[in-house]
């Protein structure tokens, strides 16, 4: 487990939500010099704190603006159909994101595709193809108020 301090999650936070700030920036809204700021920041990432920096995409720039969470439930509970199935939807463009969760079904996904049309056609021709998939429960995406995923 990381243990930060209150200035390293005070940096981690601030970073969360301006990854583009520079260092003297930084270290002006956290009340440190610039060069003790960048060695916390470089231990940060050596601590694995930090895993990287992105730039944040509208999902319409890539084919995205229609999402939909996907809860997908597997027909065998074995580790070969895990891995089947996680092989499948890393190659998969519309899921933006995989997670292997607990519950009535085995995986939810996040999906973006351009369009209702789209999602049909990746509904049925790539989940629905797949030998492992039991149940496919979809639930559109009407709004995200909250959305801190970088």
């Amino acid at each position: 487990m990381l243990v930060l301090d209150q200035i390293d999650e005070r940096i981690v936070q601030i970073l969360s939500r301006e990854g583009r700030l520079s260092n003297v920036e930084l270290a002006a809204k956290v009340g440190l010099s610039p060069s003790a700021c960048s060695r916390r920041v470089a231990d940060l990432e050596r601590r694995g704190a930090i895993l990287g920096y992105r730039a944040v995409i509208a999902p319409e720039a890539r084919r995205g603006g229609f999402t939909v969470l996907v809860a997908v439930g597997l027909s065998e509970h074995t580790r070969a159909a895990q891995e089947s199935f996680e092989r499948a939807v890393s190659r998969a463009w519309q899921v933006r994101e995989c997670h292997n969760i607990t519950g009535a079904v085995e995986y939810m996904l996040r999906v973006e595709v351009p369009d209702l049309a789209a999602y049909k056609q990746f509904h049925t021709e790539v989940l629905g193809a797949l030998p492992q998939v039991r149940q496919i429960t979809s639930y559109v995406v009407m709004a995200s108020p909250k959305d801190e995923r970088a």
